[in-house]
C-alpha cells in the first residue's frame, strides 16, 4: 500500500476560486433585482442606476438598516421596517459603455470602472465587516472632476426613482420629518417618525480625500485638497489596471465617504453616529481596511464545496457571501429583507417558513455563529412567547403567530405550530455543536412550552386516538382562511416535539413529569391523513389545487420523521412529492428548494438537480428573489438543498454524497458540519467516492453511510484499521478532536481537497443577466 500524507489537506486558492464567481456587470444595473449588494448584518446598500432621463448620470446606493423600524397602525401590525434613503453618486455625464462593476467576493467589496459621456470614474464600495460604516471611494478623470456624492433621506428621493422602485408599496410608511445639520465636520441627517417614542434614524457621513503617498495613506478633508492636481503617468497606469482600487493602483488621491446609520432620534443616537464616523476617519486606512478583509478571509474557509455545475457552484458561493452580509451573531433575527430593504408587502419577519428557511444553510455550512442571532432573539423575548398564547395557557405554554417584528409580539391564532418549527432550527444548531447549555437553558424549556400549547388542543375521539381541532396549514387556502382538523403541519410538529423532548430528557438526565404524557401522545396521536395522491392537507382535505408551501410534507422535510425506510413509505413520499409539483397553480421558488431536498432525502440526485435548475430560472440576476415583493429565504434555502445532495446527517447517520446527479462525476467538499458535531470532507472522482474524512468535535457515536459495498480502511492517529460495513453503514469510535480518513480497501488515495474542473463560460454568470451563456453560443 502506497503511503500518502497523513491528513486531508485543503489546496484551495480562495482568491482565485471565488474570483471566477464574482458577480459581474458590463451593463449598468437599473433595479433592485439587478443591483450589486454589500452589507454586514446591520447595514447594507443595494447599488444600481436608472434608465429614466433624470437619472442616467446617477449611481444609487440605496441604504438599509435592519434596526430601523416604526410602529405601524393596528390594522397593519407591530413595528415594521422603514426605508431610510440613499447615497447618490451624481456624475457630469450619462453612464455609458464600456463599464465594469464587479462584486469581489473574497474581499467583500464593489470595484467598478464607469464610463460616462464626459469621462471616467473608478469606484470602490463596501460595508465594513466589523464597524457599522458604509464606505464609498472614487476617483475621476478631468471630465468627471465635478462628480459628487449626495445624501437623500427617504422623503426627498426623486419621485421618478420612487415610482420605479414601487412595484409593490410598503403596507405602511410613517410620516417623516427631516432635519439636517453639521457637527464637528460631520454631516448629520435626522429622520423622525415619532419623537416621543424615539422612532426614526440618524444618518451621519463625512466625505474626505485620501492622498496616497506610497506609504501611509493620508485622509484629509475635501476643502483642504486641490482635486484637480493629478499625475498623468499615474492616471495612464490606472487606465491599464481596470477596476482595482485607487490605493492599489497608485492613484495620487481619491475621494472617500464614510457613512453610518443609527436607530433613534435622541441626542445619544446622534452622538453615537457622529463618533462612529469620526472613529473611521481617524483610523489608519490600510489597517482599518485589513480588519474588514481579514473577517471575510476567515469566514469563507470555514467550509468548502465544489461541483462540476459551475453556474450552480457560483450561485452557492454568492449565497455564502449573502449570509455573511446579512447576519452576525449579535444581529437581530434575519427578516424577509436582510439589510437590502425595498418596497415590499412583507417588511418584517414571517415564521411559518421564511425565517426557518433563511437559517437552514448555516448549519451544514459550518457557520453556526451566524445562527446565534436566532437563538439570541428567542432568549431575549422568551417572556413574550409566553404572552402570545391565551391567558389560561400561559402557565405551561408558549407560541408564535405568523408574522410581526423583532420583539416577537405575535399572538397565536389558527396557525399553531410556528414556534415549534422555529425550535427545530435551534435543534439543528444544537445537534451540530452539542453544547448542552443551549439544550438545557433555551431549547428544552421553550420546546416544552411549545408542545404544551398543543396539549391544550388535543381531543380524544371515539376511535381512542388523539386528534387536533381545525388549524391552518400555512399557505393552503390562506385567503379563504381554510382550517382543517388533523392538519399534517401540526401533527408532524407535535410528533417531532414529543420525540425531541424525550431525547432531551435522556441527554440531560431529566425526570420530567410530562414524559408519560409525551409518550402517550406518540402512541395515540392520529396518523397523517393520506389518499390516493399521497399526503393530504389534513383530515378530509386533499391537496386539490396549487400549493406553494410544503406544509403538508413537513413530516418528510425538514423533520425527517418519515424516511422512506418502512414498507410503502418511500412510494408514499414520492407519490406525494410528484402530485404536489404537478399542481402548477401556485408554485414558487421555495417550492422547488423543498422539492429538491425531499428528492435528495430519497437519494434521487437527478430529480433534486432538476428542481434546483428550475429554481435558477426564477432567481434574479443578482441571485435575489421576488414574488409580490423581495424575500430572502428562497435562494438561501437553495444552498441548503445543495448541502442535502452532498451530505445528510439526520437520524444519527452521516450520509456522504447521498443524492449526486449522474452528471456530477467529480465533487469535493471539506468541513461541512453534520449532526453529532462532526466536520466532514469527501472527494468523488469519476463517479466514485474515493475518500471521506470525519472529525469528531464532541466524541459522539459515529455512523457513516459511504456508498461503498466492500471493506473500508480507516486511517487515524493510531494507524490504519479495516472496517466492515453493516447494512452499508460504517461504525467508528472517535474521541472529541479525533479524526478518521476513510477509503475503500486498496491503495490509499491522495488526501487533497481541490476544486473540480469548471466551465469558463459560466464564470461571472451572475450580476448582469446573461442567459445566452446557457445555450452553447461561441462566447469567449
Amino acid at each position: 500500500m502506497t503511503e500518502r500524507p497523513s491528513g486531508m489537506r485543503s489546496k484551495v486558492d480562495w482568491q482565485s476560486f471565488l474570483g471566477k464567481h464574482d458577480p459581474l456587470w458590463t451593463v449598468k444595473p437599473v433595479a433592485w433585482e439587478e443591483g450589486a449588494f454589500i452589507g454586514n448584518g446591520r447595514l447594507g446598500a443595494m447599488i444600481y442606476g436608472e434608465e429614466n432621463r433624470a437619472g442616467r448620470g446617477s449611481l444609487r446606493f440605496v441604504l438599509g438598516s435592519t434596526e430601523v423600524t416604526a410602529s405601524a397602525p393596528d390594522d397593519v401590525g407591530s413595528a415594521i421596517r422603514v426605508p431610510i434613503g440613499e447615497l447618490v453618486l451624481k456624475l457630469s455625464g450619462w453612464i455609458y459603455q464600456p463599464l465594469e462593476i464587479r462584486l469581489v467576493l473574497w474581499d467583500a467589496e464593489i470595484r467598478a470602472e464607469l464610463t460616462t459621456t464626459r469621462g471616467k470614474v473608478r469606484l470602490r464600495a463596501f460595508v465594513h465587516a466589523v464597524e457599522p460604516v458604509v464606505v464609498v471611494e472614487c476617483d475621476t478623470d478631468e471630465g468627471e472632476k465635478d462628480a459628487r456624492l449626495h445624501w437623500y433621506p427617504y422623503p426627498e428621493i426623486h419621485p421618478v426613482h420612487l415610482q420605479t422602485d414601487r412595484d409593490y408599496v410598503n403596507p405602511y410608511t410613517p410620516p417623516i420629518v427631516v432635519e439636517r445639520s453639521e457637527e464637528r465636520g460631520v454631516s448629520v441627517g435626522v429622520q423622525s417618525y415619532d419623537r416621543e417614542a424615539d422612532e426614526g434614524c440618524v444618518t451621519a457621513w463625512q466625505e474626505l480625500t485620501r492622498r496616497h503617498t506610497g506609504g501611509r495613506d493620508e485622509v484629509k478633508e475635501l476643502e483642504d485638497q486641490d482635486q484637480e492636481q493629478k499625475d498623468q503617468d499615474q492616471e495612464d497606469m490606472e487606465q491599464e489596471q481596470g477596476c482595482r482600487s485607487s490605493s492599489e493602483i497608485g492613484c495620487t488621491e481619491s475621494r472617500v465617504c464614510f457613512l453610518t446609520v443609527y436607530r433613534g432620534v435622541s441626542s445619544s443616537a446622534r452622538t453615537e453616529a457622529i463618533e462612529t464616523v469620526q472613529k473611521a476617519v481617524r483610523s489608519h486606512w490600510d489597517s482599518w481596511l485589513n480588519v474588514h478583509r481579514r473577517w471575510w478571509h476567515d469566514y469563507y474557509p470555514r467550509s468548502f464545496l465544489s461541483i462540476p455545475d459551475t453556474r450552480l457552484e457560483g450561485f452557492y458561493w454568492i449565497q455564502m457571501y449573502k449570509l455573511g452580509s446579512a447576519m452576525r451573531s449579535d444581529s437581530l433575527v434575519l427578516d424577509n429583507q436582510g439589510p437590502w430593504l425595498t418596497s415590499t408587502p412583507w417588511p418584517g419577519l414571517w415564521f411559518n417558513m421564511n425565517v426557518q428557511m433563511s437559517y437552514s444553510p448555516v448549519y451544514a455550512a459550518n457557520r453556526l455563529d451566524l445562527g446565534q442571532s436566532l437563538i439570541r432573539g428567542l432568549r431575549k423575548h422568551k417572556e413574550q412567547l409566553v404572552r402570545n398564547v391565551p391567558e389560561h395557557c400561559r402557565h405551561d405554554s408558549a407560541g408564535l403567530g405568523r408574522s410581526g417584528s423583532y420583539d416577537l409580539n405575535i399572538p397565536v391564532e389558527e396557525e399553531v405550530g410556528n414556534l415549534t418549527w422555529l425550535l427545530h432550527s435551534v435543534w439543528r444548531h444544537y445537534r451540530c455543536n452539542l453544547i448542552d447549555e443551549l439544550l438545557r437553558d433555551t431549547l428544552y424549556p421553550l420546546l416544552r412550552r411549545s408542545v404544551g400549547y398543543y396539549l391544550h388542543l388535543l381531543e380524544e375521539e371515539g376511535d381512542g386516538q388523539l386528534h387536533l381541532p381545525p388549524t391552518v396549514s400555512p399557505e393552503y387556502g390562506s385567503f379563504a382562511k381554510l382550517k382543517v382538523a388533523d392538519c399534517h403541519y401540526d401533527l408532524a410538529l407535535l410528533r417531532w416535539g414529543c420525540e425531541t423532548l424525550l431525547d432531551a430528557c435522556e441527554r440531560l438526565k431529566i425526570e420530567d413529569p410530562l414524559q408519560e404524557k409525551w409518550e402517550d401522545v406518540l402512541t395515540r396521536l392520529a396518523p397523517y391523513p393520506t389518499d390516493e395522491t399521497g399526503f393530504m392537507i389534513g383530515r378530509d382535505v386533499p391537496l386539490a389545487f396549487g400549493h406553494r408551501h410544503f406544509s403538508h410534507l413537513l413530516a418528510v422535510f425538514p423533520l425527517h420523521l418519515l424516511r422512506g425506510e418502512e414498507p410503502g413509505e418511500r412510494e408514499l413520499i414520492l407519490r406525494s412529492l410528484r402530485h404536489w409539483v404537478a399542481r402548477e397553480g401556485d408554485l414558487r421558488g421555495f417550492t422547488f428548494t423543498a422539492a429538491a431536498s425531499i428528492a435528495a432525502s430519497l437519494g434521487l440526485g437527478n430529480e433534486a438537480n432538476a428542481y434546483l435548475q428550475t429554481l435558477l430560472h426564477m432567481i434574479t440576476p443578482n441571485t435575489m428573489y421576488k414574488e409580490a415583493g423581495p424575500v430572502i429565504e428562497t435562494p438561501l434555502a437553495a444552498a441548503e438543498a445543495l448541502h442535502d445532495m452532498l451530505l445528510q446527517s439526520w437520524d444519527g447517520t452521516i450520509r456522504v454524497f447521498p443524492a449526486v446527479p449522474d452528471a456530477w462525476r467529480d465533487c469535493s467538499f471539506h468541513d461541512l458540519r453534520a449532526e453529532g458535531a462532526f466536520l466532514v470532507g469527501a472527494v468523488r472522482r469519476g463517479g466514485n467516492t474515493v475518500l471521506v474524512r470525519i472529525k469528531s468535535m464532541a466524541g459522539e457515536p459515529c455512523l457513516v453511510r459511504t456508498g461503498w459495498t466492500g471493506a473500508v480502511q480507516a486511517k487515524t492517529d493510531s494507524g490504519i484499521v479495516a472496517l466492515e460495513p453493516t447494512e452499508g453503514v460504517v461504525r467508528i469510535a472517535l474521541q472529541a478532536g479525533e479524526e478518521a480518513l476513510l477509503f475503500p480497501d486498496g491503495e490509499m488515495p491522495d488526501f487533497s481537497i481541490v476544486p473540480v474542473a469548471d466551465d469558463p463560460r459560466m464564470h461571472h454568470f451572475y450580476g448582469g443577466r446573461k442567459p445566452w451563456r446557457l445555450y452553447g453560443l461561441p462566447i469567449e
